[in-house]
């Protein structure tokens, strides 16, 4: 699928206005997901070499895609000043700094508020804004490794497996930090009064994990790793190596699922210890790998299909564009010849949709200042005293 790039948004989030404090990891893919719902995202990006990122080419970018980006000196006073001539006019401002350090530049959020009282201050921190660790640095593995997530994610025997990044940056920090964004605005327009939104990594995950403590209170987890129902303890919920050397998942949880996924790998009527039984797990594993091992990948899903034994094949991040049901979604797409995920979730009438490709740190300065009111000669006072790069 190819998606042609918005002129005018007009998503569910069209007007909003938002500066975002440039960062990397959690805020922008935060920022990315509101500007592919429509609202205006400016990226206030530091001066070079102060980015963190990774060593790519900005169009490779691609949680920096849907907004514009001005690069600013944020040490600079005239800067500060230009920031905040920004937050009067704005409805949201992102951060990810920690504690402290955008008060020390003068953009913390009480000079703020006081600039625009009905602005939404978003801050997104690992150990959140107060707390003994709430200085100390941090990456996603050590707020997961703090709640119980990574202490869980694994298999028996083995150290804990890394779940990429995608649990505490992504699903305990930007998702939660771009509720939080909503929410609060959503209240703001009833009450006139912005707030800050303090989403910390270690929150976000630790509440991503509130259906398996209610299990662990109820004694029906196990707190140790591959001895669980989802945690590869279970023989039906699963992955397996097949005849080629590639991967199925099986995630056969109900009784009709099961029954269906042992008449596809040939298990049905023989002498089986009972799905529930964990005792009977280990050689319930056993037949089910020695079974998934005389076909390959393709031949197990094409004998699953139209089955209810929820069993599908592991597909590589070069595969997974081209399966049949990702691509009649239109769940990839295609932005200036970069293949990328496409926005969700998606909205009967209005749509989201990415606004522009990432762009390069600066690209839009005068662009971006003159919209927001600033005059030309307002502009070249900041570029020549180092405020704009």
């Amino acid at each position: 699928m190819s998606t042609a790039m918005t002129t005018k948004a007009n998503g569910p989030l069209a007007g909003i206005r938002i500066v975002e404090i440039g960062g990397i990891g959690p805020g922008p893919f935060c920022c990315m997901l509101l500007a592919d719902m429509g609202a205006q995202v400016i990226r206030i990006d530091r001066p070079p070499g102060h980015d963190g990122g990774a060593p790519i080419d900005a169009r490779f970018d691609l949680l920096n895609r849907g907004r514009r980006s001005i690069r600013m000196d944020l040490k600079k006073p005239d800067a500060t000043k230009a920031v905040l001539r920004l937050v009067k006019q704005a409805d949201v401002l992102i951060e990810g700094f920690r504690p402290g350090v955008m008060e020390r530049l003068g953009l913390g959020p009480e000079v703020c508020l006081k600039a625009n009282q009905r602005l939404v201050y978003g801050r997104m921190t690992g150990w959140g804004q107060d707390g003994p660790m709430a200085h100390a640095p941090g990456h996603d593995i050590n707020y997961i490794s703090l709640t119980g997530v990574l202490h869980a994610v694994g298999r028996a025997g083995e150290a804990p497996a890394i779940p990429l990044n995608l649990i505490g940056d992504f699903g305990g920090g930007s998702l939660y930090l771009a509720l939080g964004v909503v929410s609060a605005l959503l209240e703001s327009r009833t009450s006139g009064h912005g707030q800050v939104v303090d989403a910390a990594m270690v929150d976000g995950s630790a509440s991503l994990m509130t259906l398996l403590y209610g299990f662990l209170a109820a004694g029906y987890w196990k707190d140790e790793r591959g001895a669980n129902r989802l945690d590869s303890g279970a023989p039906w919920y699963n992955v397996y190596e097949t005849g080629d050397g590639k991967y199925v998942s099986i995630a056969a949880n109900e009784g009709r699922f099961y029954r269906d996924a042992l008449d596809v790998l040939g298990l049905a009527g023989q002498a089986l210890p009972e799905q529930h039984d964990q005792a009977g797990w280990p050689q319930l594993k056993e037949r089910f790998a020695k079974a998934f091992k005389t076909r390959s990948r393709d031949e197990w899903v094409e004998l699953a299909k139209g089955t209810q034994s929820c069993i599908t094949p592991v597909l590589s991040m070069t595969e997974a564009p081209q399966n049949a049901h990702i691509k009649d979604r239109g769940i990839f797409t295609h932005i200036d010849g970069v293949m990328q995920p496409a926005p969700a979730p998606r909205f009967s009438r209005t749509p989201g949709a990415i606004q522009h490709p990432p762009p390069k740190p600066g690209q839009h300065n005068e662009e971006v200042l003159r919209d927001w009111g600033f005059t030309v000669d307002e502009f070249e006072a900041l570029r020549t005293a180092g405020a704009v790069l």
